[in-house]
């Protein structure tokens, strides 16, 4: 069935990710953002790093982002950025999946989206299909199934059962991690029924039907030898 339905969720920033790593100076493995960048120059080449502060001391400490770079190396733009402290640059890197495995530390993204679900919003027992959209503003890897709990309201047991019998079309499995753009298919009570029994002509199911049943002729027939005419 063809439809015009569609609805846009999308996945907003609320927080930027923890650094997770040992603090030098306490027990605390939490760090967070200062929002600043250092540049170092020494002649024409250039250290820079994103400075962190320990959640639970509030320890100073530096991430390396480049080490030993020429100055040349450098968009002048970027360099810029790096020396004005641009907080866009600094949300970058602070997210940087790259930067994090470099500098051997894991991100914690617990707390850091939420979900807005635009309208138009349709009924779910409307059995005309609806395609949803999804779109992350932040590289935060989700859940799927965690996603449709929250944006279709409905408990797991419920989003695994819609998914096991085809009302919640996915182009990945329920318990797979997604940080990009993707899009499912949300079918009403009665639409897949409909679909699965509207199949083309000559369509394998897992029923045996005669051909003489939807008007075709009976195959042929394998006569047994005693009936066969003699030569």
């Amino acid at each position: 069935m063809n439809t015009d339905r569609k609805a846009l969720w999308a996945v907003r920033q609320s927080a930027l990710p923890s650094v997770v790593r040992p603090c030098p100076d306490c027990s605390g493995t939490r760090h967070r953002p200062s929002g600043k960048i250092r540049v170092n120059a020494n002649g024409k080449l250039l250290d820079v790093w994103l400075l962190l502060n320990c959640a639970a001391c509030d320890r100073t400490s530096k991430v390396p982002v480049h080490e030993r770079v020429h100055v040349s190396s450098l968009d002048p733009a970027r360099r810029m950025a790096y020396e004005t402290n641009d907080a866009a640059v600094v949300r970058e890197l602070t997210m940087s999946a790259s930067l994090a495995a470099k500098n051997g530390y894991l991100l914690d993204w617990t707390g850091t989206w939420d979900l807005e679900t635009r309208t138009p919003l349709y009924a779910l027992d409307d059995p005309a299909p609806l395609k949803v959209v999804v779109s992350f503003e932040l590289p935060v890897p989700v859940r799927v199934e965690r996603l449709l709990v929250v944006g279709l309201g409905l408990s797991r047991t419920e989003i695994r059962r819609r998914a096991g019998d085809g009302r919640i079309h996915l182009p990945l499995a329920l318990n797979a991690k997604r940080r990009q753009d993707f899009e499912l298919t949300l079918h009403g009570p009665g639409s897949v029924d409909t679909a699965k029994h509207s199949q083309p002509l000559g369509a394998r199911t897992g029923l045996h039907t005669g051909l003489s049943h939807i008007g075709l002729q009976d195959p042929p027939q394998r006569l047994p030898r005693s009936a066969m005419p003699r030569a």
